[in-house]
């Protein structure tokens, strides 16, 4: 077994791989990575399309929503259904497929959320 150490830790095990310098643990089940740690939002939640690197097939992105993980997901679910369309959401952002930026905008509104359309 090969490890090496540095002054805050162990850093890699052959046993493990790499593991966490915060709790120990390997990085797939780090525990103190699950709170990341996402930039503050103004209180705006921005509407915006994005085609970049999605060859040409356009998606809503939303950000600047101040929800944690569970309910990013079930705000996610609610806002797929209504457009009919998939989406995921990724990094604490929510992204839906195809053009629904009026629809979007309109559902968060109603949702008490306070939202604008971002973007050309």
């Amino acid at each position: 077994m090969t490890k090496r150490e540095t002054t805050q830790g162990l850093v890699y095990s052959t046993d493990t791989g790499r593991t966490c310098p915060g709790c120990g643990h390997p990085l797939k089940q780090c525990c103190c990575s699950k709170e990341k740690n996402r930039p503050q939002s103004d209180g705006v939640v921005r509407v915006s399309r994005q085609t970049k690197g999605r060859k040409g097939s356009g998606v809503c992105v939303i950000s600047g929503l101040t929800l944690n993980d569970t309910e990013l997901k079930e705000l996610a679910k609610r806002l797929k259904q209504h457009c009919g369309s998939g989406g995921s959401v990724k990094n604490g952002v929510i992204e839906i497929q195809g053009d629904h930026r009026d629809a979007l905008v309109k559902t968060l509104t109603q949702l008490g959320h306070k939202a604008k359309a971002a973007g050309g």
